[in-house]
């Protein structure tokens, strides 16, 4: 890609209303927002009672509520899953979903915006809006667990590289009790992890190493330099530089985001 590009798209938006707004989130989802200041924005998990991420989700808080951007995975199970734990006692009021503009430019550490839809870009902006096969190269590249082969309701945050997302320390949270185990082993059953071959694979297609299942398709772009994707790749053979695909053919393997990796040559 050529020039600088940014992320601007319209994401379902959850409006949390009243004083105990920031005590239910700490409940509900993986982050620490105990000293988190008005405005700024966190990323967090929703889980699974099991501590399956269902959800990605971006969080501003208010001074008597707060807005909540579901970046990745279904807003409506989001807002029903709210919705069927939300007493009188805990002082919150869940709105109707509506959208919310987000704009961010192409780097994974760089501060996001939340913007009116016609709002014009900072004057400090010279990049430009990526198309959708820009953003997915982007995603995949950087290894963010956004797609549907990643929210799969199968994979704990640890496995999809969000273990900065999840608080140990903060104290009960909705699937708390699984991660806190998955974190005290010291390690997890499978790793997301970047890969590159010649063909075009399917999401979903099986992994293989000397015949033996070795991990699962998650995403998949075709490039002019070839297919690209991500996979989620059992413990066993995080090591390997190359899998066998469900077709035969070699796939290599890149276990770090493009702006990592060492230089080859």
């Amino acid at each position: 890609m050529t020039g600088a590009l940014h992320w601007d798209s319209a994401f379902p938006l959850l409006r949390l209303e009243g004083e105990g707004t920031r005590n239910f989130l700490q409940g509900q989802t993986s982050a620490d927002m105990t000293d988190t200041p008005e405005g700024a924005l966190v990323q967090t998990c929703w889980l699974s009672a099991t501590g399956r991420l269902r959800a990605l989700l971006e969080v501003r808080l208010r001074a008597n509520g707060a807005d909540v951007i579901v970046l990745a995975g279904d807003a409506t199970a989001v807002a029903k899953g709210f919705d069927q734990v939300i007493f009188p006692a805990d002082r919150v009021r869940l709105q109707p979903i509506t959208e919310q503009r987000r704009v961010q430019p192409f780097s994974k550490t760089s501060t996001a915006l939340w913007l009116d839809h016609d709002s014009p870009l900072p004057p400090s902006w010279t990049s430009n809006p990526a198309d959708s096969k820009q953003l997915e190269r982007w995603r995949i590249e950087q290894r963010l667990a956004f797609g549907a082969g990643e929210l799969n309701a199968d994979a704990n945050p640890f496995e999809l590289g969000l273990a900065d997302l999840v608080s140990l320390s903060k104290g009960c949270f909705l699937g708390q009790e699984t991660v806190a185990k998955l974190a005290n082993l010291g390690g997890t059953k499978q790793e997301l992890r970047g890969w590159i071959c010649n063909h075009v694979p399917s999401v979903g297609d099986t992994l293989r190493a000397n015949g033996e299942r070795a991990g699962t398709i998650t995403s998949v772009l075709d490039t002019p330099e070839g297919s690209i994707g991500l996979a989620l790749v059992r413990r066993l053979h995080l090591g390997a530089k190359t899998l066998d695909g469900s077709d035969g053919q070699t796939v290599h393997m890149n276990p770090l985001p493009v702006d990592q990796r060492p230089a080859v040559g």
